[in-house]
């Protein structure tokens, strides 16, 4: 069975022909201006198609593109793992621990700043 329709091939068919005159443009009502790319005009001629009700497979979602992380496999189908020297010591320091913000004053009202500009706006009038 076909992936694509007729009424699917006809309107990728019309957009190509619009693209290759330079008449197609993208965005909502031409307003993105003019398409320079061959594969965002097959990609706009699918998404009408689609909206006009055409039997068109859906998109791929961003996941499936994404490689699978995690241990990688050989050849053999055993997983790869990094072998470690026993007797060889870190030398990496560990990071100080946090340190609090006793200095900081807690807020409980508006800043010197805002009650400034509020008394020289108020002498103005």
């Amino acid at each position: 069975m076909a992936k694509y329709s007729k009424k699917a091939q006809d309107k990728v068919g019309e957009v190509m022909r619009e693209y290759k005159e330079g008449k197609l443009k993208s965005g909502k009502d031409g307003k993105g201006g003019k398409v320079k790319n061959r594969k965002q005009a097959v990609a706009i001629a699918l998404s009408e198609a689609r909206d006009s009700g055409a039997k068109v497979p859906s998109k791929k979602s961003s996941t499936s593109k994404k490689k699978a992380s995690g241990t990688k496999k050989t050849t053999s189908g055993k997983p790869l793992t990094k072998s470690k020297k026993s007797g060889a010591k870190s030398t990496s320091k560990k990071a100080p621990g946090k340190k609090s913000n006793s200095k900081l004053a807690p807020e409980t009202g508006p800043s010197k700043g805002k009650s400034i500009a509020r008394a020289k706006s108020k002498n103005k009038k």
